[in-house]
């Protein structure tokens, strides 16, 4: 068996309704400014509940050049913006001084080519053309995201795309985690991208009957995790990459951390395709302090899957009591999907991000919009302002799914290089 090594954050980079920059990403979560806002679309007033958040995001100031753009994507425009952040911010820019055979690339996507798609099938079907575009199934297909950002930056390892809905990013960094910390690779980009704001795709999710009611007073406060006034989840789009290395590389080359991943745990319910399961969740959360080699009591904060609808909430809270007994009542819990939405295959990854940047400025990220609590959500969840000098130095950050995969990142703060 191979040894284990640490396995070290040296960048990262975003797109998210939160911002495209580290500094603007944070700054807004720390106050709890929402990026939910009623959507503005043709076809917004056939939805029930038109509300979205939404990346603000220009393909031609990020430099894509039009020939490449036409076989992009906005899903994959994200995911290569963010790649190529995380790979700047940690100073290895087309990966210098790492073989490219061990260097790979871990994307999880839930939806990937969501509006090409959409655009095909209205093609054919509504506008009765016989002609789509030459590049849809390119555009269109799951792998995209991750073969471009293997593409533009010579990572010749593993290219490997997760689909395992809501869970998806989660799952692609614990499994360049697994390969990094057992040496079987020296560097990795892992990390999410989705662009599900298409007309079809809010349309199905509508008939799930997920999503949010429409605020009245304030639609930017729609989303409601563990509130007793929450009726849903609002859909976001984006990408966060991290970029992973072996930690003693990364203080041997004098690269600044952002943190440590320090365990992973995957489980699947193999019950109810959308019912979560308090077994499955805390199972991933047990199993994930076990690759850890952490207890229960060593867990300083979580953010949670939080999602604002009826049926997550609640299980997620007896999950999180079930593992950690009477150690629950001193965790803080976030739950950031309340400002940015939940970004589906991304959302794993950027939470990742929210995570290391909470506790490298020892904050509590808040759970906005939680005035009323529900009974049944009676864990601190952190409501509505940030909870400064908590210097947290292990958390969780916990992804759910429908479908039953659960996966669950322990984290460790490492900005001051101490790590966990």
């Amino acid at each position: 068996m191979l040894p284990i090594r640490r396995v070290a954050v040296t960048g990262i980079g975003v797109v998210s309704p939160l911002g495209n920059n580290l500094t603007t990403v944070y700054e807004n979560a720390l106050t709890g400014r929402s990026a939910i806002r009623r959507l503005e679309a043709p076809f917004a007033g056939r939805l029930t509940a038109p509300l979205a958040a939404i990346a603000t995001f220009d393909a031609a100031a990020a430099h894509f050049d039009p020939p490449k753009l036409r076989m992009l994507d906005r899903v994959s425009q994200f995911a290569l913006f963010a790649a190529g952040g995380a790979l700047t911010e940690a100073g290895v820019r087309d990966v210098a001084g790492f073989d490219p055979g061990r260097a790979g690339v871990f994307v999880g996507t839930g939806m990937a080519g969501t509006l090409s798609n959409d655009e095909g099938y209205r093609t054919l079907y509504a506008d009765a053309s016989d002609r789509i575009k030459p590049f849809t199934i390119l555009l269109g297909m799951h792998n995209a995201p991750a073969a471009w950002i293997g593409i533009e930056h010579g990572l010749r390892g593993p290219n490997l795309t997760y689909s395992t809905a809501c869970s998806s990013s989660a799952v692609a960094i614990g499994e360049a985690w697994l390969r990094i910390a057992g040496g079987t690779l020296d560097f990795a980009i892992a990390g999410g991208a989705e662009a599900p704001l298409s007309f079809g795709s809010l349309k199905a999710w509508e008939a799930m009957h997920t999503l949010a009611n429409i605020d009245a007073d304030d639609p930017a406060t729609s989303c409601k995790p563990f509130s007793r006034q929450r009726s849903g989840m609002v859909l976001g789009e984006g990408a966060a990459m991290l970029a992973l290395e072996p930690w003693d590389t990364a203080l041997a080359r004098g690269a600044t951390i952002h943190g440590e991943i320090l365990g992973y745990g995957l489980t699947t319910d193999v019950g109810h395709i959308t019912r979560p399961s308090v077994e499955g969740q805390a199972a991933a959360m047990r199993a994930a302090l076990f690759s850890a080699g952490l207890e229960a009591s060593a867990i300083d904060a979580i953010n949670a899957h939080g999602t604002g609808t009826q049926a997550n909430d609640p299980v997620e809270t007896a999950a999180i009591k079930a593992v950690f007994g009477s150690h629950a009542a001193q965790l803080a819990i976030s739950a950031t999907k309340a400002i940015h939405g939940h970004l589906l295959g991304a959302a794993g990854a950027l939470e990742c991000v929210l995570s290391l940047l909470a506790m490298q400025n020892r904050v509590a990220l808040p759970t906005m919009h939680l005035d009323t609590p529900d009974p049944e959500c009676d864990l601190d969840y952190v409501p509505n302002v940030a909870r400064s000098n908590f210097a947290a130095r292990t958390m969780l950050s916990s992804s759910f799914a429908f479908g039953g995969t659960n996966a669950v990142l322990v984290l460790g703060r490492g900005g001051d290089g101490s790590g966990a």
